[in-house]
Parts: structure tokens; sequence; C-alpha cells
């Protein structure tokens, strides 16, 4: 069984957890609707996708003509 010969410092272990930190996302504008959205993927908003529509959205002026 392997076993560590000497003990590794706290700063050891911190210089080597310098690099682990969390990247903050870069979102960018969809050019259909303007929110922000991930890159490379489909806008939550509109539902497209690079300039087409690839999901259909649901307004809710059509669920109320589907009820009455």
């Amino acid at each position: 069984m392997a076993v560590p010969q000497n003990r590794t410092t706290s700063s050891k272990t911190g210089m080597r957890r310098a690099h682990d930190a969390l990247v903050a996302a870069n979102p960018g504008e969809c050019p259909n609707c303007g929110e922000l959205k991930r890159p490379h993927h489909v806008c939550g908003a509109c539902g497209h996708y690079d300039a087409r529509e690839v999901v259909a959205s649901v307004k809710a002026t059509d669920l109320d003509e589907d009820a009455a």
C-alpha cells in the first residue's frame, strides 16, 4: 500500500488547489430577442438557435384560446 513519505504542507496543498476555482459563465446576447443566453445553447426565452427557431414557444394568449 502506498503511503506518502512526508506530510504535504498546507502551503503545498493550497498551491496545488490554486487553479481549481470555478470560472464565471460568459453569457451572450440572443440575436433574436436580446435576452442573455449561454454560448452554443438554445435561448430559453424565444427558443432560437443559430438564427432559426428550434423549439416552438407557447404564448399565454395561445393557452387562453385553447381553454375557451
